[in-house]
């Protein structure tokens, strides 16, 4: 079992590594210290139900429905693009620096439903979550559940990590020029995912 437990832990932490979109709204709240925790309950809770998905056998949804998968690619991509085009727009705009305050400005609302679509419009959360992780956790047999439960450790460890340990960047992005750089980082990156979701890739 503690085997199981910890290939599942090594396997997620592998796959939730990669510089995403919802890795960098995570960050982008966590600096500016705006409705951190629950954001990363989200993140925590969506995580917790795609990986038990996989991991209970429902990855075969993704092959008996591909039609739903090409709609989550293209709207995905889609909202990338929105998301993407508008902070490159900030930093080539915004002279700001951090103001802890500033956080207050954005609805709780607004953070959450963010937080969902970069979440759930992502085809590949469920081919990372849902398909591979449930794939390899069916190796294990009965300790499955095991293997399942190392991975949404990694997970949680990451996202709380990730949004509370961002503050510890905020000296960093005192200064105008680091907030313009980590927006052209989003944007880009943001972009980027979308032509990648775009191709197919």
């Amino acid at each position: 079992m503690v085997a199981a437990l910890v290939a599942g832990f090594a396997l997620s932490l592998s796959l939730i590594l990669a510089i995403g979109a919802q890795n960098a709204f995570v960050l982008r709240q966590g600096l500016r210290r705006a409705h951190v925790g629950a954001v990363v309950a989200v993140c925590c809770l969506s995580e917790a139900i795609l990986i038990f998905s996989g991991v209970a056998g429902f990855g075969a949804i993704a092959t008996r429905a591909p039609w739903a998968i090409e709609a989550m690619r293209w709207g995905g991509a889609g909202f990338l693009v929105i998301y993407g085009l508008r902070s490159l727009r900030a930093a080539w705009t915004e002279t700001g620096a951090l103001d802890t305050g500033n956080g207050a400005e954005q609805s709780l609302r607004t953070a959450l439903g963010t937080t969902l679509v970069l979440t759930w419009a992502n085809p590949h959360v469920y081919l990372d979550t849902v398909g591979l992780i449930g794939a390899v956790a069916a190796t294990y047999g009965a300790e499955r559940w095991a293997f399942g439960s190392g991975a949404l450790a990694a997970s949680v460890l990451f996202f709380v990590a990730l949004g509370y340990g961002a503050r510890l960047l905020a000296p960093v992005f005192a200064r105008p020029a680091a907030w313009r750089a980590l927006d052209g980082i989003v944007g880009v990156t943001m972009l980027a995912l979308a032509v990648k979701l775009g191709l197919g890739a």
